[in-house]
């Protein structure tokens, strides 16, 4: 099972507080450090300092650190042209040399849209699909060559499709509960699938869906690395797991619901319950980026049990 920590800058980081935990998070032996791609706050925090955005974010930390693996859950499509989307990110996989892993959503947050000034455009499903063509178009296009696309929504001429990344492939994630579309565009382009926040028999639903679409399209159905997103609050003992939820603002009793909280066994015990739905990999979300003790907590406590 590989472990990875997933963070949420929009509810208040700055960039600073980002490259702590995100080497902490390599220290530790976690396998990737992942952030969210959010202009706005959610609920009732301040926010401060303000949004950091996530591709620079991303390129600082490619240089500051060596090992962990570094993506997005998920950028939204509505905040970046696709051509200039996959420019930025194969240029942070060359400053990364090859640490890159790219999560793609159609985008959802419309207030964010409204706050900034940014588009947000009723079909933004049929333009996700078109997104992903044009990036995973333009890196594979070989050297010397160029790429065109004639879409509804997107025209690319004679592109010379450069930079390339550092990675022959860079792995691309999609996610999400839709029972239809969604399963169909990961097994067109996905290289994992992502299910957040979400029960184990729900989890292992959509991985059915997901799994039976790719083989529809001619793939495996285990061509896919199939995760998952959850909440994390981890404590040595009862109080401290209600000290950690009460930073967070939930509910102990919510979050061993809905999350990955309790003691240490127990949350070895649900992580088993969703890699027996067929998820190999989880996501942390981790929302107190100023408790680095829960991550060496979920690290030795947690990871060296299912590493």
């Amino acid at each position: 099972m590989d472990l990875r920590i997933f963070t949420e800058p929009q509810q208040g980081a700055s960039y600073d507080t980002l490259l702590t935990v995100a080497k902490a998070s390599e220290d530790l032996g976690f396998d990737a450090f992942f952030r969210s791609d959010h202009y706005l706050k959610m609920g009732d925090v301040d926010g401060l300092p303000g949004p950091t955005d996530a591709w620079i974010t991303l390129a600082g930390l490619a240089r500051e650190t060596s090992r962990i693996r570094l993506g997005t859950l998920m950028t939204a499509g509505t905040f970046r042209l696709p051509g200039v989307l996959a420019i930025q990110v194969a240029q942070v996989d060359q400053m990364s040399g090859g640490r890159i892993e790219l999560g793609l959503g159609a985008g959802w947050f419309a207030e964010e849209h409204a706050a900034y000034g940014i588009p947000f455009p009723k079909e933004k499903f049929a333009r996700l699909e078109e997104q992903l063509a044009i990036v995973t178009g333009l890196w594979q296009t070989p050297v010397g060559e160029t790429f065109s696309y004639a879409g509804d929504f997107y025209q690319l001429t004679d592109s010379p499709a450069l930079p390339k990344p550092a990675q022959v492939k860079v792995p691309v994630l999609v996610g999400g509960l839709g029972a239809t579309r969604t399963p169909r565009i990961a097994a067109a382009y996905a290289d994992e699938f992502n299910v957040p926040f979400a029960s184990v028999e729900d989890s292992e639903r959509q991985f059915g869906r997901v799994r039976k679409a790719a083989e529809e399209a001619g793939r495996k159905g285990d061509d896919l690395v199939y995760s998952n997103a959850l909440v994390a609050c981890v404590g040595k003992d009862d109080a401290e797991v209600s000290r950690r939820a009460a930073a967070i603002g939930r509910e102990v009793v919510e979050l061993k619901a809905n999350g990955l909280a309790g003691s240490p066994a127990e949350v070895v015990d649900k992580i088993g319950r969703y890699a027996e739905a067929g998820s190999s990999r989880i996501y942390f979300q981790i929302l107190d980026l100023g408790d680095l003790d829960h991550l060496e907590l979920i690290s030795s406590a947690v990871g060296s049990q299912l590493g």
